[in-house]
């Protein structure tokens, strides 16, 4: 298992550069070649990391392949001579430790699979340094069994730094995974921390706009109703004597009409949500408030598709309430789509992965722009010219006390489309309502 980069940093550049020429002052000092060698190891560790950034999948394999090369080298150019001989018996080279640093790269940079793969084909360049000997060792040297079982300790610990160092970089990998998850948690929570907070300040707001906009209401009322019946006795004295009069009687008595509609839908949106909640059918309570919005407006030139899911499960509903919630969606959807038509999809599913039943309303329409689906659902945002900014607001606030939620999805020029979901009970599921057990059927 490929492992990440080796971390390099400037301290330890520094101190690996340091150890180097510690070891180029080491005896023998007279030889040339070694002093080039370590140099060459050392600036190849300190590019090591260019060459990962470069080949990703494979430079790791080349930088352990690189240092097996020049470590045999240095062993190479540093074999000490055997007394009463010219034989140069490289594998006894007291620079042999520096095959651990292919080992240990190998462990950083592989798993253990690949840490064993590596070790092993670090202890055979190791062990080819007696190769090109073979005949002299016949003739003028011979590995006695101390010799041999010093070389084969030298193996073992080849293995077993690369064995300790790989499990300690996986558990140090694992750690670091952990954390990872931890903060990206910690991150996804802080999100919705964030969004939690901003629900419960315009809460906050809407609630303060709710009272304000009830105790407003109240006020206005009762002068509406003396303006609205003094224009009623007015129209009727005036009669036909007075054409002018009488029509602005009558202008009086239509915008009195339209105030007062106008306080009632202040009222219900500040009204408090008093649900009363019933075992319901969705797909049924969609289609028969579909029906109900068919006669109330014109829909001949709109294209109804339909798709229920079958076997749904009951949701509580308190169906007066959800009704106007599906009629100002789907009268909102028909008039999106203008005199020139278009096709209202409506689909109800169930929702994965929570537990709810999604119904989804969507238009052909002119879409929402981007900078205003976050302002629609606000009370008293409008696009409309004769609108007061309080369908969706007030769809927004039944379907939250009932637990649900609205979404909306839109591309500018491709329609919209708004999905409200609601939780979903099981058959048998009974609720408590004020101390009462309403069972589903």
């Amino acid at each position: 298992m490929l492992g990440e980069a080796r971390p390099s940093a400037r301290w330890f550049d520094l101190a690996w550069l340091l150890f180097l020429l510690a070891l180029a002052l080491l005896p023998p000092i007279q030889e040339i070649h070694k002093q080039i060698i370590l140099g060459c190891i050392g600036v190849f560790q300190l590019l090591e990391s260019r060459l990962i950034a470069v080949a990703p999948s494979r430079g790791p394999a080349y930088a352990v392949l690189i240092k097996i090369g020049l470590a045999t080298l240095l062993i190479d150019h540093t074999a000490p001579i055997v007394p009463h001989s010219t034989v140069e018996i490289a594998i006894n080279s007291s620079y042999y430790p520096i095959y651990y640093l292919p080992v240990m790269t190998a462990a950083m940079y592989f798993g253990p699979w690949g840490t064993l793969l590596f070790t092993l084909l670090t202890s055979a360049s190791y062990i080819s340094l007696l190769l090109p000997l073979r005949p002299l060792l016949r003739s003028e040297f011979v590995l006695g069994s101390e010799a041999w079982g010093e070389l084969a300790l030298r193996l073992v610990f080849f293995f077993l730094v690369g064995i300790i160092i790989n499990r300690f970089v996986m558990g140090y990998r694992q750690q670091t995974r952990r954390y990872q998850e931890a903060a990206e948690t910690l991150t996804i929570a802080n999100e919705n921390l964030k969004k939690a907070q901003a629900e419960a300040r315009r809460a906050e707001r809407l609630a303060a706009l709710g009272q304000l906009s009830a105790g407003l209401a109240h006020e206005i009322r009762n002068p509406l109703g003396v303006i609205k019946g003094s224009a009623e006795i007015l129209n009727q004295k005036l009669a036909s004597s007075d054409a002018l009069a009488k029509e602005l009687s009558s202008y009086i008595y239509t915008e009195v009409n339209r105030l007062s509609a106008l306080v009632s839908r202040f009222l219900d949106f500040a009204r408090p949500s008093q649900l009363e909640l019933r075992a319901t059918d969705l797909p049924a309570l969609v289609e028969r408030v579909l029906k109900s919005v068919s006669e109330q407006q014109s829909m001949d030139k709109i294209t109804i598709q339909r798709d229920y899911a079958p076997n749904l499960p009951f949701v509580m509903l308190d169906q007066q309430l959800c009704d106007q919630v599906f009629t100002n969606l789907i009268s909102n959807a028909c008039e999106a789509m203008g005199e020139q038509g278009g096709e209202l999809s409506i689909r109800v599913r169930a929702g994965e992965p929570r537990q709810e039943v999604l119904v989804e309303i969507e238009d052909t329409g002119p879409g929402i722009p981007v900078d205003l689906k976050e302002q629609i659902f606000n009370p008293f945002f409008t696009t409309k010219k004769t609108g007061v900014g309080l369908g969706l607001a007030i769809v927004t606030k039944i379907v939250d006390a009932h637990g649900g939620a609205v979404r909306v999805q839109s591309e500018p020029g491709r329609g919209a489309c708004f999905l409200v979901s609601f939780p979903q009970l099981s058959t048998r599921q009974m609720v408590q309502d004020k101390g009462t057990e309403v069972p589903i059927p």
